[in-house]
């Protein structure tokens, strides 16, 4: 019996030798005695007098047996030496020794290896997949930025003719009788009666007769009746008298009591004032004809827009009418002022229409791809991370490592926008679920500007 209780004396003796011995290296810092979450750098006493207990660094424990332990081992070998500790909740807040939030929560050991990736996020690589991370390789492109505006369909104004005789007379039949007719170049519009007509083709008769009975005698009554003979011609063909009916006229035909009014252009009727029996005056017009074949969309864009727009561009043309088509033209004519009301202006857009689907006064949509620059780095829109006053994209490091790397943006344009400075091209950024990242980046950012307390203020914040 003495002999089992002279082993267990010893075996107390050694515990007791092995554990001062463990201590005799320098305490890592000092803890309340009452296990409350206040600590020191250095020897101190509490309200009560009592001692802090000093904590080492093989047991991370105080070093009085009736304390509860502090705090699990700070400084992992492989995780390099312990720098200070920071707010849980990454707020600008650092400690040399173990803390406590004001909600309990223990105060985050960083390590020099932390250190060295500071503003790094890390995640796991399955749950970047999980989370459903895209990134998208930095490259040069032109900015075209698309500028929408709306308008209405109008007539080509060089395309539009109206006739309008240069003589006085009356309608005696109409053989185009309906607005919205398509009439053909040289096509009869209308028989005509006019006295001045009839007057001309009489004296054309009588001259050409003259010369042709005066053709082996008098060489100057021979020259007069030709003189008068190409007046009365000519007087017809600028009354617009169509070259087969002075044909007609020169092949013996006789003199007709109407002539035929003929169409200017190819088109189609767009206003009719003539009707049967109708007087006209030189000048009075009867027809109005469109040729359709090309139209016009005047667009009205916006002050700010205006600056992008050049001849020559692409534009697209959708309507009402037909919403699965789309109608591609070059924009033709930039109007020189601007409504003050709408602070538009107007721009002409020509559009081929060869199957008139477009009529005029239609209400037009136009897109307009205006490049905004020449090759630039640009990015996704998506990829950046605006806050208002700083824009921040993350930058893929690989291993499951995002860098959040501020930027400074230029113009956007096309679901893309410049990047002037901040990344490089061939670098890949994440464009897709980067707001789930945000929160770890946005704390790791804040950690960048910590520093730990300098070494002549060892006290805790308490």
């Amino acid at each position: 019996m003495r002999h089992s209780f002279y082993l267990l004396w010893v075996f107390a003796l050694a515990a007791i030798a092995g554990s001062a011995a463990a201590q005799t290296g320098a305490p890592l810092y000092y803890q309340d005695a009452s296990g409350k979450p206040f600590y020191s750098a250095t020897p101190k006493k509490d309200a009560q007098g009592r001692d802090y207990v000093a904590v080492y660094e093989d047991t991370g424990a105080p070093s009085s047996p009736n304390m509860s332990a502090a705090s699990p081992a700070p400084s992992p070998a492989d995780q390099g030496k312990l720098l200070y500790y920071r707010n849980p909740m990454g707020l600008p807040d650092t400690s040399p020794v173990p803390k406590k939030d004001a909600m309990g929560m223990d105060y985050i050991p960083v390590y020099a290896g932390d250190a060295a990736d500071a503003g790094i996020v890390k995640i796991k690589p399955g749950r970047v997949q999980q989370l459903g991370v895209r990134t998208e390789a930095v490259a040069k492109r032109t900015m075209t930025r698309a500028i929408r505006a709306v308008g209405t369909v109008a007539l080509d104004e060089r395309r539009i003719a109206v006739v309008a005789p240069r003589f006085e007379g009356w309608i005696e039949r109409l053989l185009v009788n309906t607005t919205g007719q398509s009439v053909r170049k040289g096509e009869a519009l209308a028989e005509v009666y006019g006295p001045d007509l009839l007057l001309a083709q009489q004296e054309y008769m009588v001259a050409r007769d003259a010369a042709e009975n005066v053709e082996e005698g008098d060489t100057t009554l021979h020259r007069n009746a030709s003189a008068i003979t190409d007046a009365a011609l000519a007087r017809l063909r600028n009354w617009d008298i169509s070259t087969d009916q002075l044909a007609r006229l020169k092949g013996k035909g006789g003199v007709k009591r109407t002539l035929a009014l003929a169409a200017p252009t190819d088109g189609v009727v767009m206003e009719k004032i003539a009707v049967e029996g109708l007087h006209f005056a030189p000048g009075d017009m009867l027809y109005r004809i469109a040729d359709l074949s090309t139209v016009w969309v005047l667009a009205d864009i916006f002050e700010q827009d205006l600056g992008l727009i050049r001849l020559g561009q692409e534009a697209k043309i959708t309507v009402p009418a037909y919403p699965d088509r789309t109608f591609t033209g070059k924009v033709a004519f930039i109007y020189p002022s601007i409504n003050r009301e709408t602070r538009t202006a107007k721009v002409r857009v020509e559009i081929p229409n060869p199957d008139l689907a477009l009529k005029a006064d239609m209400y037009a949509s136009a897109e307009i791809a205006a490049p905004v620059s020449t090759a630039v780095v640009a990015v996704p829109d998506s990829a950046v991370l605006d806050s208002g006053t700083r824009q921040v994209v993350l930058v893929e490091r690989g291993e499951g490592r995002f860098e959040p790397r501020p930027v400074k943006l230029g113009q956007k344009a096309g679901g893309y926008v410049e990047v002037r400075e901040g990344v490089t091209a061939g670098e890949k950024v994440v464009v897709g679920a980067n707001f789930l990242i945000d929160a770890e980046s946005n704390l790791r950012a804040a950690l960048q500007a910590f520093t730990a307390p300098p070494a002549s203020s060892p006290e805790a914040r308490q």
